[in-house]
């Protein structure tokens, strides 16, 4: 898998301004507020891959988590 920086590098400046504002959206605001909970906290820390995708899943799953990805995706098919 290609590293954030290699990918980041490839954007264009239009494409990183999108990326940005995305992630400036309420949305990223309020999955960045519940992905600082402790159960998270504590995945991250131990390394465990199961508990991480769960909590991630978790994340994505919610009004804000469903939002996002549908911006995400279209902002990769140039409608963003």
């Amino acid at each position: 898998m290609e590293d954030l920086s290699s990918l980041l590098s490839r954007l264009t400046p239009e494409q990183r301004a999108a990326l940005n504002a995305l992630a400036s959206s309420r949305e990223a605001q309020k999955l960045g507020e519940r992905a600082g909970n402790e159960e998270l906290a504590r995945a991250a820390r131990s390394g465990d891959a199961a508990a991480l995708r769960s909590a991630a899943e978790g994340l994505l799953s919610t009004r804000e988590g469903k939002a996002l990805v549908e911006k995400l995706a279209r902002l990769g098919n140039g409608h963003g």
